[in-house]
């Protein structure tokens, strides 16, 4: 399974608008930036039809080292909570489904999910 990458979201900005390669890197990285100084500044980020962007506050909690046992702090922490929308879920639903109709029901064939990383 293949990773969508910035320079992705950028060459296709490229081809379907016309922009030139530079102002379309330029375009990611000011919506990217946009997106991330609204985090900062502790607002949600709504994108229709997409996601829900919310900053959380973790608490600090106790963790346990699973090899000794040994109880430890985690520090409290800001971290991001991402809650895709209907329509999102919709699509990815739907495009799974089609998936399954285009593959003949062998393991080989099978959509297995992303790859495991040992």
């Amino acid at each position: 399974m293949a990773t969508l990458t910035r320079a992705d979201i950028a060459q296709s900005i490229y081809q379907s608008i016309g922009l030139s390669r530079a102002e379309s890197a330029e375009l990611v990285d000011t919506v990217l930036e946009e997106i991330c100084a609204a985090l900062v500044r502790g607002e949600d980020v709504k994108l229709s039809s997409f996601a829900i962007l919310s900053p959380r506050l973790r608490r600090e909690r106790v963790g346990r080292n699973p090899k000794t046992g040994e109880d430890h702090q985690i520090a409290a922490r800001c971290t991001v909570s991402f809650a895709a929308s209907k329509v999102m879920k919709a699509r990815i639903q739907d495009g799974h489904v089609a998936r399954q109709h285009v593959f003949d029901g062998s393991p080989e064939t099978a959509f297995r999910g992303p790859p495991r990383r040992d």
